[in-house]
Order: structure tokens, then C-alpha cells, then sequence
């Protein structure tokens, strides 16, 4: 297939039945794994079609990884009721202690 001219290319995936297309406007992609995303910025995205199965090919642009901590809502009820303050304060605690119950009511509640 090397040296095949583009013409030739597209004739010889049209009679093997695989289609393929750039997406476009595509800003990012995100993968969600336990405990983490993987954030992939302004990628290249291709999609394949071969006898009616679907893959994606992704090249990013910038890779960000960032870590996601999952916050039950009763620990952040916990924490607004032993605290004494509201949902968004509560919870903005529990996820700079990484969902530490005593420690978001302790660093809360030091300052009163």
C-alpha cells in the first residue's frame, strides 16, 4: 500500500467497505477512569467504520491528568450539619482533604 496515491487509497477502502472521517470541532476528549481523568485538549479525531463497527482514533494536542475524588452526599450533609455551613463550602472542603470528613470539619470550623 505504500506509494499508493490518495485516489487509490480511498478506491481500495471503498471496496473493502471501510469508511473513515476527520471530526470536526472536536475541543476535548475526556477519559474517566477510577480515581482519575485523563483530559485530551484540542485533538485529531478520526473515525473508522469497518463492515459496521465503529473506532475512534484520538491524537491529542495537550494531555492533562487530574485526579477525581467521588464525594458521597452524606459526607457532605455530614459536614454541613457539623460545621455549620452551606453545600458549596462543605463540599469545597471534603475535596481539599480528599474527602476527610474530620479533617474538612476541623479546618472549617478552626477559624470560628
Amino acid at each position: 500500500m505504500m506509494g499508493m496515491n490518495p485516489r487509490q487509497m480511498k478506491k481500495l477502502m471503498k471496496q473493502l467497505g471501510i469508511k473513515m472521517e476527520e471530526l470536526e470541532g472536536v475541543k476535548e476528549v475526556v477519559l474517566k477512569l477510577e480515581g482519575k481523568e485523563i483530559v485530551l485538549r484540542n485533538p485529531v479525531v478520526t473515525v473508522m467504520v469497518v463492515q459496521g463497527e465503529k473506532t475512534y482514533q484520538i491524537v491529542p494536542g495537550s494531555e492533562e491528568v487530574r485526579e477525581v475524588i467521588e464525594i458521597p452526599e452524606e459526607d457532605i450533609e455530614l459536614v454541613m450539619e457539623q460545621a455549620g455551613v452551606d453545600r458549596e463550602t462543605a463540599l469545597k472542603a471534603l475535596k481539599e482533604t480528599k474527602g476527610d470528613i474530620a479533617e474538612a470539619i476541623l479546618q472549617l470550623t478552626e477559624g470560628s
